[in-house]
């Protein structure tokens, strides 16, 4: 009965909307399988609905596996370990490793923002990069939560198993580590993203939408190999390469797993998509 009340309330959700290629995979090799679905972290209320395949690959699993365990990582304690390890410590500040032009440019954003600047200064690269770009994306409306705490949320109401490809402290450690060592380039390279942030996300949400893999590697992961190299192989090779045997094993088991992560993480040649082909699987879109 549960399900049938489901499958009419997605029906009056969804209208008319029929199955379209998204970033949603299906991975099979002998008799098991898994899905992939590919995340966008933050959303705005209209980019729901959801498209249908990740529904459907939600019903069909046994076990959610994300990144991260995003229960502890909203966690209090948690943001208050992120904080101090995007902080810089003994006086030293942002200033210390900018030129001067970029040190400028940095204060004039804040300045024409509202943006505390003595504040600001006193975080790590990674962290000002980011309060940079939520200050642009909440101009969007553009919530903090998207497809992962969405199905999280789901899976706390369902209570469907839940499972993790990496520690909240290894995400914060990545993240706290970007543009360490190359500071100036790093935050150059933030500051003038941000100015062509609107058409860029607004193109990168219908990508991932629409399962464009060609558009999607183009916004995402050749655009970081080519200007931040050194970010494209921390922050989404290297992962890739770990995370890819703990998925391997959650494939041999006789459960359905539905992997959500990051989608740059599952396209293009070093994606986890390509990858588990390399290995034998048949993997196509849902």
């Amino acid at each position: 009965m549960k399900k049938i009340i489901l499958s009419i309330t997605l029906l009056l959700l969804l209208g008319s909307q029929a199955l379209a290629e998204t970033s949603v995979w299906k991975a099979q090799k002998g008799g098991s399988i898994l899905y992939l679905g590919g995340t966008f972290h933050r959303l705005r209320p209209s980019d729901y609905p959801l498209p249908v395949e990740y529904e459907q690959a939600y019903r069909d699993s046994d076990l959610l596996v994300f990144e991260t365990d995003i229960g502890k990582l909203k966690a209090p304690e948690t943001q208050q370990k992120f904080m101090q390890k995007a902080s810089y410590r003994s006086g030293t500040t942002i200033e210390d490793y900018l030129t001067g032009d970029t040190y400028k440019n940095l204060a004039a954003y804040c300045a024409a923002n509202g943006l505390s600047l003595d504040k600001l200064r006193q975080f790590r690269p990674s962290m000002i990069a980011l309060t940079l770009t939520l200050v642009e994306l909440g101009k969007l409306g553009v919530s903090p939560d998207g497809v992962d705490a969405f199905f999280y949320q789901r899976s706390l109401r369902d209570k469907k198993a839940t499972a993790k490809l990496e520690t909240v402290d290894e995400q914060i450690r990545f993240v706290t580590n970007m543009g360490e060592g190359y500071e100036d380039a790093y935050i150059t390279y933030s500051l003038k993203d941000l100015s062509a942030i609107k058409q860029k996300y607004e193109e990168m949400v219908t990508a991932w939408k629409t399962g464009d893999e060609v558009q999607i590697e183009a916004l995402i992961i050749d655009d970081t190999k080519k200007k931040m190299p050194v970010v494209y192989k921390e922050l989404l090779l290297d992962r890739n390469n770990t995370w890819l045997p703990m998925i391997e094993a959650y494939a041999k088991t006789p459960q359905k797993e539905f992997i959500l992560v990051g989608v740059g993480h599952l396209v293009g040649p070093d994606g986890i998509v390509e990858a588990l082909r390399g290995k034998g699987y048949t993997v196509e879109k849902l």
